[in-house]
């Protein structure tokens, strides 16, 4: 599983100019699936995101995770997270999962992310959306699992 991590002030999903997804300050997390994941990497990666120490604490230093200030988590399904640039100009995705396996891993990240914290917002799998956001820092962490 990829995931690109970036802290944000702010974040929403819009599809057909209809806001589906919003969060404020926390993280907005592109979520990838590759066809050897399991629910196994998706459990993996919502521990990781609910404690990846990226907030800043009172000394201004990164010490604090999202489970620590509360904040929101906006999931995002992007399987061009997958792209493989190495041959030609024009990027290929056989390594991202089939649609149907990275829609359903991508409903189990979801569903444990529920479980596990508040508020958690999402876009819509395979849709065409705009993602809009205020990137806090800047902080972009990748993250991979598998």
């Amino acid at each position: 599983m990829i995931a690109l991590v970036q802290r944000v002030a702010s974040a929403r999903v819009e599809i057909a100019g209809a806001r589906v997804g919003a969060i404020d300050a926390g993280l907005l997390v592109f979520v990838c699936a590759e066809p050897a994941d399991t629910v196994s990497h998706a459990e993996r990666l919502v521990a990781k995101l609910l404690t990846l120490r990226i907030f800043g604490d009172d000394a201004g230093k990164m010490n604090r995770s999202l489970q620590d200030i509360g904040g929101g988590l906006l999931l995002v399904s992007q399987f061009t997270l997958a792209a493989d640039t190495s041959r030609g100009n024009r990027p290929g995705f056989s390594a991202a999962a089939p649609p149907e396996l990275g829609r359903a891993l991508f409903d189990e990240v979801l569903r444990i992310a529920r479980e596990r914290h508040a508020p958690v917002a999402t876009g819509e799998f395979g849709a065409d959306m705009q993602v809009h956001l205020v990137n806090d820092g800047p902080v972009t962490v990748p993250l991979r699992f598998g």
